[in-house]
């Protein structure tokens, strides 16, 4: 009889399922639905649960005019992308997002690629692009715990980058779902503050309350906001918004900061348990060793092909750099879901393949 072997996943940025708190949302969404179901059941504005576009607004001291729900992060981007980006070149970072780079693509835009090293964007590398391509759609960057390399943009590099953009007139897409994933070390300033709360801000709740809810947000500038609600509507008519309703009763309640407490502790013992199994099981290779957020970025000896390693491995997922636009000997590590004994075992499979 064959021995099935247990499948540990680090391919996915998912966080692990004891970190939904189940019972306060459900509580959450039977009080929301006593109160308001006829309104949340049916159809509503674009942008979004009107209350929950106020408290966000108040968290990031701008008008609420310039809130935008979305059913999640990544599809408000599409609606950036298909409103800024088409026939455009929009600069990223290189690694990025695997999705955001999809998403460009697919809006027919071009992705110039910016350089970066452990402090995040090189300032050099950015100005002298920027200088070689007139009028871009934006440049769009994860400044805090990227993904998908856990790096985290220095405040110094922040502070220039914003210079650079705003001396060439560049807007700025920020990308901030994992900056509340924070287990050691200083926050540090959004790029929406230093530029003055103009650039474009993106965030979501997938990571602090639940990713099944699918409650994103952009902070914009008011009348691209009015633009994106408008797209929004003629996609999909309305949001979620019984889904944006439990995630303002669940912050009103005062459940958000606890709950945050519990999550970044859950996750910041599997950062530990990857951290140190890599140290045990890893010789001749690097990693990025990140302050909070869900990702390690694993570079194998040059020459290993690091998609290869992943087949090899039994049973363990992962995502090979390339599909990041990064090295074909690197890899994308996500500790947020298995648990820290499996992270343990998952990390000696994979070293064996290598």
């Amino acid at each position: 009889m064959a021995v099935t072997t247990q499948v540990i996943s680090f391919a996915r940025g998912v966080p692990a399922p004891e970190c939904l708190p189940v019972e306060e949302l459900a509580e959450c969404a039977r009080a929301v639905l006593e109160r308001d179901g006829r309104t949340i059941l049916s159809y509503g504005s674009g942008a979004g649960y009107t209350p929950l576009r106020s408290l966000i607004g108040e968290w990031f001291g701008v008008h609420p005019s310039r809130v935008v729900l979305t059913n999640g992060s990544l599809n408000g981007f599409l609606l950036l992308a298909q409103r800024l980006a088409r026939g455009q070149n929009a600069f990223i970072e290189y690694p990025t997002y695997d999705r955001a780079i999809k998403i460009l693509l697919s809006s027919g835009a071009t992705i110039p690629a910016v350089a970066v090293d452990d402090e995040g964007i090189v300032p050099e590398d950015l100005e002298n692009q920027l200088r070689q391509t007139p009028s871009p759609a934006f440049l769009y960057t994860i400044p805090t715990f990227q993904n998908p390399t856990g790096r985290t943009m220095s405040a110094a590099r922040r502070e220039r980058v914003v210079a650079i953009a705003q001396a060439m007139n560049v807007p700025i897409f920020e990308d901030d779902p994992y900056s509340l994933i924070r287990f050691e070390g200083e926050p540090l300033p959004a790029l929406f503050d230093l530029t003055g709360k103009q650039s474009i801000y993106s965030s979501s709740f997938s990571k602090t309350i639940s990713p099944g809810l699918r409650v994103g947000f952009f902070v914009l500038p008011e009348a691209l906001a009015e633009e994106i609600t408008e797209a929004a509507t003629s996609t999909y008519i309305t949001p979620v918004l019984l889904a944006q309703a439990t995630v303002h009763e669940f912050i009103t309640r005062g459940l958000f900061e606890p709950n945050l407490r519990r999550v970044n502790e859950l996750i910041k013992a599997r950062r530990d348990a990857m951290l140190g199994a890599l140290e045990k099981h890893f010789s001749g290779a690097t990693w990025t060793r990140p302050e909070g957020g869900y990702f390690v970025w694993l570079e194998l000896p040059v020459g290993t092909n690091a998609k290869e390693v992943i087949d090899r491995a039994e049973g363990v997922t992962a995502v090979p750099g390339p599909e990041f636009g990064g090295a074909a000997h690197a890899l994308r590590l996500a500790y947020s879901f298995a648990s820290p004994e499996e992270i343990e075992v998952g990390i000696e499979r994979l070293a064996a393949a290598v």
